[in-house]
């Protein structure tokens, strides 16, 4: 128990086990029970299956980095003999397979998890939500899953971290955070958005930050920010808030003759908000106005058609006895014709 692996570095007085850049396709089976860092990176491990730890071995482990290992999969029960885990650390890792159960089924001591650049797959990116609502990782206070060209992010991904203190999204691509929910986040203190693909900041999510009292550091520097109508609201939050970490830097990303310009700065002035920049609404207003004018029409048709009723009807009665008289001229050939004396007479007649 209180050796070391052969291809590992252990310090029984840092109580530290470094199995670093030595080809490993499995966790040791021999590792120490005093160890409290472990650090299993630069590996080829491929899978980390279920009793990848040894169930009771590692009492003490509080620390576990694996970041670099071309983890592929995660699968259930993986962490779960770790009862003192605090630290985990999967990143550089090209996840395709994380188990909701891989921390076992009751609730972690987990309180750090970083997965910097393993969340490529969009389905490692569902099956981590599915894990944080399913609220086995509640203790976690730091969370970061930076570099991963994360677009959107699921609905209600972060509504079970009640003591979550630091978010870290920063380096992905996100566009928009509509349908992310930070309510229940009361602890939250720092947010980093920065190096992403955001255009504006809506109302709602706005309002979510100004309810967060503890959160006083956002980062949204190096986005993408559009300087229409659109983004009065945020250039107001930001000239009252002091949530924002240099704000001052802020510029715009387009139009181009906005290029540039501090955020900060803008003025209603600046913006061209005659034409609407919502484009639904405007088809909508279309809409209802085409309507109305349809309406108009048939209106005034059928109040055409009211003042002149006398000679419509005079016009109808007339149309009326012509195509009477029509018929007549009909009926009386097609008796001359049916009646052979008649006939006959009217042969007679025309020599």
């Amino acid at each position: 128990p209180g050796g070391c692996p052969a291809l590992c570095e252990c310090s029984e007085a840092a109580k530290t086990v470094k199995c670093v850049n030595r080809n490993l396709t499995a966790v040791p089976p021999d590792l120490p029970s005093y160890v409290r860092n472990l650090f299993i990176t630069g590996n080829r491990l491929a899978r980390l299956p279920a009793g990848a730890f040894p169930t009771q071995r590692l009492p003490d482990l509080s620390a576990l980095n694996l970041s670099g290992n071309h983890l592929q999969a995660v699968e259930a029960g993986a962490f779960a003999a770790l009862p003192a885990l605090h630290q985990l650390d999967l990143s550089s890792n090209p996840l395709i397979s994380l188990s909701p159960q891989a921390f076992g089924e009751g609730s972690s001591p987990l309180e750090e998890l970083a997965l910097r650049g393993a969340l490529r797959d969009h389905g490692v990116l569902l099956s981590l939500a599915a894990v944080l609502q399913s609220g086995a990782l509640r203790n976690l206070s730091r969370l970061e899953l930076a570099d991963n060209g994360l677009l959107l992010l699921p609905a209600g991904m972060f509504v079970a971290l009640p003591v979550l203190r630091q978010l870290d999204l920063s380096n992905n691509s996100l566009v928009g955070l509509q349908n992310v929910s930070f309510q229940g986040l009361g602890q939250l203190q720092s947010l980093n958005l920065s190096d992403n693909s955001l255009s504006v900041l809506r109302n709602g999510t706005l309002a979510q930050f100004r309810g967060l009292p503890a959160l006083r550091h956002i980062s949204l520097d190096r986005n993408t920010w559009v300087c229409d109508c659109a983004i009065e609201d945020l250039v107001a939050w930001l000239k009252e808030s002091d949530q924002v970490e240099g704000k001052e830097a802020l510029t715009c990303a387009y139009p181009d003759k906005m290029l540039g310009k501090a955020l900060l700065k803008i003025n209603g002035s600046d913006l061209d908000c005659s034409v609407p920049v919502d484009l639904p609404s405007q088809l909508q207003t279309s809409y209802v106005f085409l309507g109305i004018v349809l309406a108009l029409i048939g209106a005034i048709f059928l109040l055409v058609l009211y003042l002149n009723r006398k000679g419509i009807k005079k016009w109808m009665h007339n149309i009326r006895d012509a195509c009477r008289d029509h018929m007549e001229g009909y009926h009386y050939r097609y008796e001359i014709n049916a009646d052979p004396r008649l006939t006959n007479l009217s042969s007679n007649s025309d020599v």
